[in-house]
C-alpha cells in the first residue's frame, strides 16, 4: 500500500512540514516521489495555510451523497474529505500523502489496509504556544484539545516526527524517515 496517512495534533506543524516537503520535491528535476492529496474542507482558504478545495457544509454533504470521497470525516467543527481521484496515483506506483485525522485513523486503516501512519507531534507546551498564537480558539478550547492528546498512543510501526525544533531540522528528519520507509 503506497498511502501515507499523516496525523497529529493541531499546532504540531503538519501543514508546515508537508508544505516544506512539497517545496523540496518541486525543486527536483525528476518527477517527485510523492503525490500530495488535496483535501476538500468546509473551511475558507483564508483560515488555513493548506491548499485545499473549500466548500460549504451543504456542498460537502452533496459530495458525500454522490460518493465523491475515498475518505471523509468530521473534526473540530469542519468536514474533511479526500476525493477518489486524489488517491489514483497509487495505482501508478506513486506514494500518496494524505493529511488525515487521528479520530478517523481506524476507518482509514480499514479502507486501506497496510497504509503507513506518519505521526507529527510536538511537546504540549509548544503546542499550547502555537495554538494560542493562532488566535482561532479561546484558552479553554485549546486546553480541551490538549487534554485529548493523552488518548492516542502511536503504534510501533508508525513513523514519528517531533516538530519541536527548527522547521528545517524536523523536515530533515521527516525526509530521512520517508526515504527509509518508501525506499526512494
Amino acid at each position: 500500500m503506497r498511502l501515507i496517512y499523516v496525523i497529529g495534533p493541531s499546532g504540531a506543524g503538519k501543514d508546515s512540514l508537508l508544505n516544506g516537503l512539497r517545496q523540496d520535491f518541486a525543486a527536483m528535476t525528476q518527477p517527485p516521489p510523492f503525490y500530495f492529496a488535496q483535501r476538500t474542507i468546509s473551511r475558507n482558504h483564508d483560515q488555513s495555510n493548506e491548499d485545499h478545495e473549500a466548500v460549504d457544509a451543504s456542498n460537502f454533504d452533496l459530495l458525500i451523497n454522490s460518493n465523491a470521497f475515498a475518505l471523509n470525516w468530521f473534526a473540530n467543527g469542519l468536514h474533511y474529505g479526500v476525493r477518489h481521484q486524489e488517491l489514483a496515483p497509487m495505482s501508478e506506483g506513486v506514494w500518496v500523502i494524505v493529511n488525515g485525522s487521528r479520530a478517523y485513523l481506524e476507518e482509514a486503516k480499514r479502507r486501506f489496509p497496510g497504509l503507513t501512519v506518519l505521526h507529527i507531534t510536538a511537546p504540549i507546551d509548544v503546542l499550547r504556544d502555537r495554538l494560542l498564537s493562532r488566535g482561532r480558539e479561546n484558552r479553554q478550547a485549546i486546553e480541551d484539545r490538549l487534554s485529548r492528546l493523552q488518548s492516542y498512543t502511536p503504534d510501533p510501526q508508525d513513523l514519528c516526527v517531533s516538530n519541536s525544533g527548527s522547521l528545517s531540522d524536523s523536515l530533515a528528519v521527516l525526509k530521512n524517515l520517508l526515504q527509509k520507509r518508501t525506499e526512494i
